[in-house]
């Protein structure tokens, strides 16, 4: 039987999988372009951690090799290996590293010692391929990024040269420099092409779990799935992290209902006790301290202005700490506000982070991070008389309920209290 699998690529044959068809098409297109083109593009994949890019860079060229046999040679490799290299920015020779690790990686192990060698490897009399190429290289972020700005400007030279090498598409796949959010010159190649990696839909995320009830014979209830999705929206990690927890250690038994009691244990676990390579990963790019003002601003006001050309905004974005709503304002105008990702998310960065980057100017919140305060604007009200429809004014919203809003306030006051704080 398959299972859950939450790091690294998903395999199909072993994990529960979607087959986001309609995203692998997309990025097919782009790699092949049009028969008018002539050529496909040169553009980035781009998500955070644990989204599945690693994978849709191989469902690409396993499609691609389906759909165009023998026309198209496919590679792809990894920058991971050069992880931590130093490159120092007003450099401009070829690192050794980078030829080495292209030396392993590419058909016939070429000595590449500079950045002609590079743009030689490409070319249609001198390289090595004897057709159109389509080059998928991952883990861009991985290296230094005034490297990724040579790199990406021998791409450019070959993209206006097209007819003189081989290199028909390219996909660089990364989280945020591959963006070319912080270099000087700019992103890569047009960002309107670039193609990021969605979050299931809740329709992907009860797929998977419907694929594990038929091949396990074990029913989950609906509710469950229902609050997966709402507790990540839909995050892919994040998503099968809670299929494996759910399904395995905190599983009640194979022969027993997998319930909403059972999620609640879960819920409660993998916020405080189980560790999450994703979480881990999001909370130490949120100690940041040049983001943590922000970050503390942002569990107290839910009109914090998003706006991706500002740093702090586009840093927690593409890391998916945060994304941006749209809301209508009184005046009718459309406005982008902050969210953070999931209130999953949300509630482990509350929790691990509160005490430690504020300590005692600890704000005391009026409401809990993730109170919503559905029931107080459900409210039916009390009245009399023909201006009612049972107990709700015709044509009216709802009543405030104030006893749950009474119960809330007196809740601040006892926080407040506890803090030694005098609200008076």
């Amino acid at each position: 039987m398959r299972h859950f699998c939450s790091y690294g690529p998903v395999n199909c044959k072993a994990h529960f999988c979607v087959q986001r068809k309609a995203l692998i098409a997309t990025g097919v297109q782009q790699l092949i372009g049009s028969p008018e083109e002539e050529s496909g593009h040169y553009f980035t994949i781009w998500a955070p951690r644990q989204t599945g890019k690693t994978w849709l860079m191989r469902q690409l060229e396993q499609a691609i090799e389906q759909q165009y046999p023998e026309k198209f040679t496919i590679l792809n490799f990894s920058l991971g290996g050069l992880r931590g290299m130093s490159f120092p920015e007003e450099q401009a020779d070829f690192p050794p590293a980078f030829g080495r690790l292209i030396k392993r990686s590419l058909p016939e192990h070429p000595d590449v010692k500079n950045w002609d060698d590079f743009s030689q490897l490409f070319s249609r009399t001198e390289g090595l391929w004897d057709r159109p190429l389509i080059l998928l290289i991952d883990e861009v972020d991985t290296i230094p990024l005034s490297l990724i700005d040579l790199m990406v400007a021998q791409f450019r030279e070959l993209y206006l040269e097209r007819e003189t090498n081989w290199l028909h598409g390219l996909a660089l796949v990364g989280v945020r420099a591959v963006l070319g959010i912080e270099s000087q010159r700019g992103p890569p190649f047009n960002i309107q092409r670039s193609l990021k990696v969605p979050n299931l839909t809740p329709e992907e995320v009860k797929e998977l779990y419907r694929q594990y009830q038929e091949e396990s014979g074990q029913p989950i209830e609906a509710a469950v799935v229902d609050k997966i999705y709402e507790s990540t929206k839909g995050q892919p990690g994040l998503v099968s992290w809670f299929g494996e927890l759910l399904t395995e250690k905190y599983n009640p038994g194979t022969k027993q209902v997998i319930d909403m009691e059972t999620w609640e244990e879960l819920w409660e676990k993998a916020r405080f006790v189980e560790p999450n390579n994703t979480v881990m990963n999001l909370i130490a790019k949120a100690r940041v301290p040049e983001y943590q003002d922000f970050l503390i601003k942002l569990f107290a006001n839910n009109n914090v202005p998003f706006s991706f050309h500002r740093p702090l905004c586009s840093y927690l974005y593409l890391h998916g700490i945060i994304k941006p709503v749209s809301i209508r304002q009184p005046n009718g105008k459309r406005s982008e506000i902050c969210r953070f990702s999931s209130p999953f998310i949300q509630d482990c960065l509350y929790y691990a982070l509160t005490d430690e980057i504020v300590g005692d100017e600890t704000p005391i919140l009026p409401l809990q991070p993730l109170d919503d305060l559905a029931d107080v604007f459900a409210g039916t009200g009390v009245g009399a008389g023909n201006h009612f429809v049972g107990a709700i004014p015709c044509g009216c919203p709802p009543l405030l309920n104030l006893p749950a809003l009474l119960t809330r306030y007196k809740d601040y006051l006892a926080r407040l209290k506890d803090q030694g704080i005098n609200p008076w």
